[in-house]
């Protein structure tokens, strides 16, 4: 047998990440394919091309050194695939690993692994290679939402070919799920010389081609070891203008719109029998995120008074019409600890000027520097014009996105306030428990709340998580505006279409046709 173990340093006094389902089962899984437990509309394959129609572009295709939701949502689970994956009920189901077991003590993981994948550079897929991408979060993953997982590993060894243990320093309801994420992409030892450029992973589909600025596109793995996708080929061409997007779709050069970029003109489709309109919910918080670093945002009177100064049912119905859900903090409704919290701090004119009167700050310039995405820009301009009628100045500035604004916002910290979408599931510890994350908060009380819901039982994760939702609100530490839908458009004979966005991928090889 192989024998290889990393070692890791002890973890960081830093809260953990802990936002996920519990693990409490002393057995989970089966040996069902990946294919077959989340593969629905894939009925043999077929060489028909199908193009998707989709708004962020990445800005690199190596998500262990470069941020933003585009890249795991075009390379998890159709590139690269993890041991464990999400169903579209939010539960962890095997992936990679066929089956697994949690010790006693809940810190001490053994996967059985399947024998049958093979990565794309034609080299198997065994537990040496787990090992070694686990090992990766702590010393080459940059990006931040690596951090924390990996400062939860202790040990992790390839025990056979086919089977893994990993071991953590306490127990955590937040690790597993975290592996349904790229975060648990698994690499080949021998092909990560170009992740930017050249992916490499087990998945169903292999990367073919990328025409920045306009497209890339994937081609079916003909050599996958799950069930074939039925699209030989998938184009995901990005539209930086909602009609131009729409257009695309009317004319037929695209099959599917991904993400609903104009609401309001989703009757041109209702009423059109060509095609079909799925609504259902995500995991998106669309959130006014503050610079707490800033001095400003020092005074909690300011805070409140931005958001006691929004209208949030009249901002989503100007800026979403209407499509999207209130909840008063960073928890969306599929979460077990959600509650309404939009009662916290309601919309109260009088109350947000008098709170910027009491602080001196009444006339105080902010900066909103917004990504040049539709629900972004049509939000900054209500926002904008909500905040001037109870006292504030504010200075609008777009910024291309991905690479401006993740360059000047999100990595450089120069703005006051943002909005911008958080896809990424069940990282309110990330947003709001870590002052080195851009939004620069984290209280001692808080990251103890974090601490001890990830640590706990069940029960305890979920009183816990609440309790840290409603002080974040309460302090006013950002403004969650609403919760996006997931909104898509389609042709009327592609199925596979997932009806909820939980998880940070899009699985392409669900995609097939009546």
């Amino acid at each position: 047998m192989t024998h290889r173990s990393i070692r890791r340093l002890p973890r960081l006094l830093a809260p953990l990440a802990a936002l996920a389902l519990a693990v409490t089962a002393c057995t989970a899984g089966s040996t069902t394919s990946p294919a077959s437990s989340g593969s629905s509309g894939a009925s043999g394959a077929s060489s028909d091309t199908i193009t998707l129609g989709l708004v962020a572009e990445p800005a690199s295709l190596d998500f262990t050194k470069t941020d933003g939701a585009a890249i795991p949502q075009l390379l998890r689970d159709n590139i690269y695939e993890g041991l464990v994956k999400l169903d579209q009920d939010g539960k962890v189901v095997p992936a990679l690993a066929t089956s697994w077991k949690v010790s006693d003590d809940h810190k001490t993981y053994t996967f059985e692994l399947t024998d049958k994948a093979k990565f794309t550079n034609g080299a198997a897929f065994t537990a040496d290679d787990a090992v070694f991408s686990i090992g990766r979060l702590k010393t080459d993953w940059t990006t931040s939402i690596a951090k924390a997982p990996a400062a939860l590993v202790a040990d992790v060894k390839a025990v056979s070919p086919t089977q893994l243990q990993v071991t953590l320093t306490a127990p955590s309801n937040d690790w597993l799920y975290k592996m349904t994420t790229h975060v648990g992409a698994m690499f080949s030892k021998t092909g990560v010389e170009d992740l930017a450029n050249k992916p490499v992973g087990t998945g169903p589909y292999t990367f073919a081609s990328w025409n920045r600025g306009d497209s890339i596109t994937v081609t079916r793995n003909d050599a996958y070891w799950g069930t074939k996708p039925y699209y030989k080929t998938v184009v995901l061409k990005y539209f930086k203008d909602a009609t131009a997007l729409n257009n695309a779709l009317l004319s037929g050069s695209i099959n599917v719109v991904t993400t609903v970029q104009a609401p309001d003109a989703l009757g041109q489709f209702t009423s059109n029998p060509k095609y079909q309109v799925i609504e259902g919910t995500t995991n998106g918080e669309v959130l006014l995120s503050f610079n707490n670093a800033n001095a400003i945002f020092k005074d909690k009177r300011v805070r409140q008074a931005i958001r006691y100064g929004i209208d949030h049912k009249s901002l989503v119905a100007a800026c979403w019409a209407g499509k999207g859900t209130l909840v008063g903090s960073f928890v969306p409704p599929t979460d077990p600890w959600y509650e309404d919290l939009t009662g916290v701090t309601p919309f109260d004119k009088a109350k947000a000027t008098a709170l910027l009167t009491e602080a001196g700050k009444l006339g105080t310039t902010l900066r909103l520097r917004i990504p040049s995405l539709p629900y972004a820009v049509s939000c900054g301009q209500v926002v904008k014009s909500q905040l001037e009628a109870v006292g504030f100045a504010v200075a609008l500035d777009q910024l291309e996105f991905p690479a401006a604004w993740l360059t000047s916002v999100f990595r450089g910290g120069d703005f006051d306030m943002s909005i911008v979408a958080h896809v990424e599931p069940r990282d309110m510890a990330n947003v709001f428990g870590n002052p080195d994350y851009y939004t620069h908060y984290g209280t001692a009380e808080i990251q103890a709340l974090f601490k001890a819901a990830d640590e706990g039982s069940a029960d305890d994760q979920v009183t816990n998580l609440k309790k840290a939702a409603r002080l974040i609100a309460e302090d006013a530490a950002g403004d969650v505006l609403f919760v996006l839908p997931n909104l898509m458009v389609a042709d009327k004979n592609v199925t596979g279409l997932p009806k909820n966005g939980i998880g940070v991928a899009f699985d392409l090889s669900r995609l097939g046709k009546s």
